[in-house]
């Protein structure tokens, strides 16, 4: 009798932990691939946000799954195992003055290599517009080696050695590794707008690196922040606008 207590009990363990998976907003499963696109919830209540990120997944999802089926044509023995196993994930990580939405884009990939590799980025919606943007109207200049990038760039690294003086990996916060973060929009990092202490505002910029990116695989990601003081000086009025206060205590733990 406590054994088939205890095997009703398993099974409904099993189903509930089953039921409670997410289902993918978008899939690609064949021999070649098991790919998924996932949104979460705050994205979903977005119609036109939730749109622009099923877009943008299905078009990943199809180019992977080319790539798969090309691979396994050329080098069928790689494929011995089962097909590459894709993942792409997205989350909202701040919504700022009501109005600008931060999206983080994880993604997952194993490809049978070595190890499973991950990437990270980022997209910044405007509600008003219904539109992907940038970080530019918030900020006068932001030409390549201009002094808003030159000042973004050197708060980074900074914010970066402090990161890797907590994990104890010192040892590559080095100009080799920091060269890939250079002074323009398409090359510092893929940034979003912090949350803040103060409601509606964005306590300054995190930039999000995948691994290799900063530091060896080994590390993973990195964020670093750059507080919206430093930046002051660089603000449009409508940067000084959606920035104040200061970062959560607990959002560098959750990044």
């Amino acid at each position: 009798m406590k054994l088939a207590v205890a095997l009703l009990l398993s099974a409904v363990s099993i189903c509930s932990s089953l039921a409670a998976d997410p289902k993918p907003d978008a899939v690609v499963k064949n021999r070649n691939i098991d790919a998924r696109v996932f949104l979460d919830d705050k994205i979903k209540a977005d119609a036109a946000l939730a749109a622009d990120c099923l877009a943008d997944g299905k078009k990943w999802l199809d180019k992977n799954a080319a790539d798969a089926a090309a691979s396994r044509k050329q080098d069928p023995q790689f494929f011995k195992d089962g097909g590459w196993d894709f993942e792409r994930k997205y989350s909202i990580r701040s919504v700022v003055a009501d109005r600008y939405v931060s999206v983080l884009r994880d993604d997952y990939m194993d490809t049978h290599g070595a190890h499973p590799n991950s990437d990270v980025n980022t997209v910044l919606w405007d509600k008003s517009e219904n539109k992907r943007i940038s970080i530019r109207p918030f900020f006068t200049e932001t030409a390549d080696n201009g002094p808003t990038m030159k000042a973004m760039v050197k708060a980074v690294i900074a914010s970066l050695r402090i990161e890797k003086k907590k994990r104890d990996t010192s040892e590559t916060a080095t100009e080799e590794w920091f060269k890939g973060v250079a002074p323009s929009l398409l090359k510092i990092g893929a940034a979003t707008l912090a949350p803040s202490t103060e409601t509606g505002k964005s306590s300054g910029l995190t930039f999000h690196y995948p691994p290799y990116a900063v530091g060896p695989y080994a590390e993973g990601q990195y964020v670093a922040f750059v507080p919206w003081e430093t930046l002051k000086p660089y603000l449009t009025p409508e940067g000084a606008r959606i920035f104040g206060g200061a970062r959560p205590k607990g959002d560098a733990d959750e990044q």
